[in-house]
């Protein structure tokens, strides 16, 4: 075997340019698939990350009447709609897919926040438990959470994220500083921001609506201190953080499952729904991923032309290497020892191509990122593939020059010298 693959080497660098462009099929066509796998790759993860953030996990399971989320500004909390228990929450930090989970109340607000004579607008207040922010994936920017006692005994005091310091208070020191909210003052003890640093690819005008009304920004409040604030007995949504990202859809699913079994509101459009963005990013990534999957096959035409060119070039070297192969024959060598040495130069040609044809196919997935600002990801794998799928195509197309050389009569090949 060895030596085989040494003579191969020998045979390829005696004939170099020959070779070469022997090669250059299946060169551009593994090149092609790198490339567009890469940006296939990029893309769908670009897709995941714009959706679900980097690595938070997180999941929201709101109260929903058809398709749409109940907005309680303007709703009177429904009939048979209960408040979540300590129990159905027990349930669903349970559950295996469920790193931890917490109730909150939630409104978006236009103009029920303000400090001194600016109001929030486009925002959330939202009624939280202490365990909320390990959950939501927040940490302390300055300033503190507020405690189990705090919710517990109603005190006035509010954490806001980042967005709204710097939308609302123009980033002066905001704990200690005063909010209205509902009509009732709350200090400000505490700012928090998300422990991950993602930003978003902003590419469309949905894109950056999108973004906006995300980073709107939130204050938060005790729970305990909602009804205060806002209305008794009102709904409340769970969110959960899920054990890994893969586990976002059935760990949401099982939770909403969870929730509307335990109440029985009697308006049958009117239930707990999971706001699962991994699964629309995964329908994103299907529809881009059929889309370019006839370029691929396209690009796999080129390796057909290439491994044609293989079997060409093996023919001439069969023709070529007549008397060496009539030689070797009349001294002995056997059918599978000639036909192995032509399927080793074979595979090894493809092999190189395929080789060269991964290193070309990732500068052109670098090139075509940074001339269209589309992002890649480079598939190892589907590389480790490429350069086994080169050789293949070496032995399948060098099956017939190889089994020629092997019946070469040895008497017609040493007089053809």
């Amino acid at each position: 075997m060895f030596e085989n693959i040494r003579l191969a080497f020998r045979g390829i660098w005696t004939h170099k340019l020959r070779s070469f462009l022997t090669m250059l099929g299946i060169i551009i066509g593994i090149a092609a698939i790198i490339a567009i796998v890469s940006t296939i790759e990029g893309t769908n993860q670009q897709i995941k990350q714009n959706l679900i953030g980097s690595g938070s996990n997180t999941v929201d399971i709101q109260l929903y009447q058809n398709d749409w989320p109940m907005d309680f500004s303007y709703n009177e909390p429904p009939y048979g709609v209960n408040q979540i228990s300590d129990s159905v929450l027990g349930e669903i930090r349970a559950l295996d897919e469920v790193k931890s989970a917490s109730k909150y109340a939630s409104r978006q607000i236009y103009d029920g926040v303000y400090y001194l004579n600016k109001a929030m607008s486009g925002g959330y207040v939202k009624g939280v438990e202490p365990d909320f922010f390990s959950t939501a994936n927040l940490t302390v920017k300055n300033g503190r959470l507020f405690t189990d006692k705090e919710n517990t005994e109603f005190k006035k005091v509010c954490v806001i994220d980042t967005s709204l310091a710097e939308d609302l208070l123009q980033n002066e020191e905001a704990v200690g500083k005063v909010l209205e909210i509902g009509g009732d003052s709350y200090t400000i003890i505490g700012v928090v921001e998300t422990r991950s640093t993602f930003e978003p690819t902003i590419n469309t005008i949905a894109d950056y609506d999108t973004y906006m009304q995300k980073e709107s920004g939130n204050v938060y409040i005790p729970l305990a201190d909602w009804p205060i604030s806002y209305r008794y007995d009102e709904p409340e949504n769970v969110l959960i953080r899920a054990v890994s990202t893969d586990d976002m859809t059935a760990a949401g699913k099982k939770t909403a499952d969870i929730i509307n079994g335990s109440i029985s509101p009697t308006d049958d459009t009117i239930k707990y729904q999971s706001k699962d963005l991994l699964e629309q990013a995964q329908q994103l990534q299907q529809l881009s991923s059929s889309t370019n999957s006839m370029l691929i096959w396209i690009a796999a035409i080129s390796l057909l032309v290439g491994g044609i060119g293989v079997m060409n070039i093996m023919l001439v070297s069969v023709t070529e290497r007549t008397a060496e192969i009539g030689l070797k024959k009349a001294i002995g060598a056997r059918k599978g020892k000639i036909m192995g040495q032509f399927l080793t130069e074979a595979a090894v040609l493809t092999s190189m191509g395929g080789v060269l044809g991964v290193v070309s196919g990732i500068g052109l997935a670098q090139i075509i990122s940074i001339m269209s600002g589309t992002p890649i990801a480079i598939s190892w794998p589907a590389a480790i593939i490429a350069v086994v799928f080169s050789m293949v195509i070496g032995i399948v197309f060098g099956i017939l020059p190889s089994h020629q050389a092997a019946n070469l009569n040895p008497i017609d090949a040493l007089r053809s010298n």
